[in-house]
């Protein structure tokens, strides 16, 4: 009989096998950028998205920890935050409309659920409200990321997916509306064909950022 490894899915891989998970990244297409810190991650990301520009960001533990939602909420920033109008609207059908808008955001901001030391990403959504965005729709994608959130397979990013980020994401929303999370799609990237034309980046944090 085999026994597989247990992974702890908080915490980070080594260095090697981040720069090997960059690599293997890259190869599909996909921009990478590591830095040490959330600090730095912020730094990088705000260097990204050039003064005037239009953003939107998914719902994103990791945008919190790297400061992203406060200075948003803060207003302490050069952009065009669509979250600041869609939430300003009281209608709920042109609210639901400015969502669906909002994936053809020139900047989409968030974060992803595991990256496979081979490369392929997987995201998760209750709604898949933002997936149209990763997938197809944004010109400009940048995801941040804690290392902790690379495994070996795909199999396991699956598995990170559902026996770990699920479970923290529903302590998390039950402290903030008193309810679970709801896994409703998956989207796996394989690879970013150049015929796109789109930059998809990847900030990689050299510490644990995020669930």
């Amino acid at each position: 009989m085999t026994l597989e490894a247990t992974i702890n899915y908080a915490t980070p891989v080594s260095y090697e096998q981040v720069l090997q998970t960059a690599d293997a990244v890259r190869a599909r297409g996909i921009n990478v950028e590591i830095v040490d810190t959330a600090a730095e991650a912020l730094e990088k990301l705000t260097a990204l998205i050039p003064a005037g520009a239009t953003l939107m960001t998914g719902m994103s533990q990791t945008l919190q920890d790297i400061g992203l939602e406060a200075r948003l909420i803060d207003k302490a920033h050069p952009w065009i935050n669509l979250k600041d109008e869609m939430l300003a609207e009281t209608d709920p059908a042109k609210q639901m409309e400015m969502r669906r808008n909002s994936t053809l955001s020139p900047y989409f901001v968030a974060s992803v659920q595991a990256i496979v030391q081979t490369g392929e990403i997987v995201v998760a959504s209750g709604t898949g409200s933002q997936l149209p965005a990763y997938a197809y729709s944004s010109p400009n994608v940048i995801w941040v990321a804690g290392v902790q959130k690379i495994v070996p397979t795909l199999d396991d990013a699956l598995r990170r997916l559902r026996e770990y980020s699920l479970p923290q994401e529903n302590i998390r929303m039950q402290a903030l509306y008193g309810m679970n999370s709801v896994l409703g799609k998956i989207l796996i990237i394989e690879q970013e064909p150049p015929m796109m034309r789109r930059n998809i980046t990847l900030i990689l944090v050299n510490e644990p950022v995020g669930i």
